[in-house]
Formats: C-alpha cells, sequence, structure tokens
C-alpha cells in the first residue's frame, strides 16, 4: 500500500456529520462488548495487518471476484467488471482496514462511517467513482454477510505477528466486534427510521 491517499478517500475531508450521536456509538459498542482491552488489542492488530493489507485484500478480492452476485456490485456498463472501479474500491477498502484499527470512535470516524454507509447505498454507489454501472446499491444482506468472510480470514494474518494463541484471539475478538459495528452503522441508511 502507497502511502498516499487513496482516489476518493475523505476521512480528513469536510463531511457532514453522522446522524449517529456518540451516545448511539457507545451503545453500540457496549453492544459487542468493547472493551478498553479491545481498543489496545485493536491497536495491536493494526501494527501487525499494516504491511500485510495488500494480501488481506487479495484473499477478499479472490473470494469476492469467485462469487457472481459478489462481483456483481462491480460491474461498468457493459455489465463486466469494471478494473479501474475495482482497485480504486480496493485501495480504500485496504485504507479502511487501517483506520479500523488506528482511529479513534469519535465524531469524525462516524461521519466516515456514514459516508462509507451512503457509497454502499443507492444514495451514493458510483458516484465518488463516476462508475456507470447497473449495480445501483451493494444489497445490505450481502454487506451483513460478508463480515464472516473479513472476520474468518483476519486470524492468519494476526499469527504471522504473534506467536501467542491468546494474543491473536484478543486481536481476533477485538477485530469481530470493530467490523461488526462499522457494518451496522454502514446498514443505517438501509433500516431508515427502525435502525
Amino acid at each position: 500500500m502507497t502511502t498516499e491517499s487513496p482516489a476518493g478517500y475523505s476521512y480528513d475531508e469536510d463531511l457532514a456529520p453522522s446522524p449517529v450521536s456518540t451516545q448511539k456509538l457507545s451503545h453500540l459498542l457496549s453492544d459487542v462488548m468493547w472493551t478498553e482491552a479491545d481498543a489496545a488489542a485493536l491497536r495491536r492488530a493494526g501494527e501487525i495487518l499494516r504491511p500485510q493489507v495488500s494480501a488481506i485484500l487479495d484473499v477478499w478480492y479472490d473470494f469476492i471476484s469467485s462469487t457472481p452476485h459478489l462481483a456483481a456490485v462491480f460491474a461498468g456498463s457493459d455489465g463486466e467488471p469494471d478494473a479501474t472501479y475495482l482497485d480504486r474500491v480496493r485501495a480504500r477498502f485496504e485504507q479502511w482496514v487501517l483506520d479500523l484499527c488506528t482511529r479513534n470512535f469519535d465524531e469524525r470516524w462516524l461521519a466516515y462511517q456514514e459516508e462509507i454507509a451512503l457509497r454502499h447505498h443507492t444514495e451514493k454507489k458510483n458516484t465518488t467513482d463516476d462508475v456507470s454501472s447497473p449495480a445501483t446499491h451493494v444489497p445490505m444482506s450481502d454487506m451483513l454477510a460478508l463480515v464472516v468472510p473479513v472476520t474468518l480470514t483476519i486470524r492468519d494474518f494476526l499469527a504471522t505477528g504473534e506467536s501467542d494463541p491468546e494474543q491473536v484471539e484478543a486481536m481476533q475478538q477485538a477485530w469481530f466486534k470493530a467490523v461488526t459495528v462499522s457494518v451496522v452503522l454502514w446498514a443505517r441508511p438501509y433500516a431508515g427510521e427502525l435502525w
């Protein structure tokens, strides 16, 4: 991964505030049983994952590209996967791994999670990368289900930098909790007032 910000990455830009309050975020963190030990384990995970982020995305993209209904959201106007779009999203996905492990879960983080949510939803899908795609959104069902591969595949990467199985488990659990909170936040525009 390069040190340049990925195309379309707007974490540090002037984003609209999230409609999710920090109090609601606190409730979500309580719901996933988040602790200070998780925060420390997630930071440690970030140190281990940073040099491997490209390899992590290789695993995830191999899975997505081999699953036709998942690959379809990256189609261009011709119905075939748009390589430029895939590359740009991949760079932001790599950055998301790092942000998840290193950023504070605060108002700015909430605002960017909302931006990510809208980029999956009909409201902003395809606009960041100016893609003419027949896929108008990422189905919420797929987004939620992808918590599993994104969580399970990370363990082997964590184990490359930590030999103590208990520490690997602690990092895996922290990662799982943080991914779950992220995806719950990304589901907000889909659920409307019922969220």
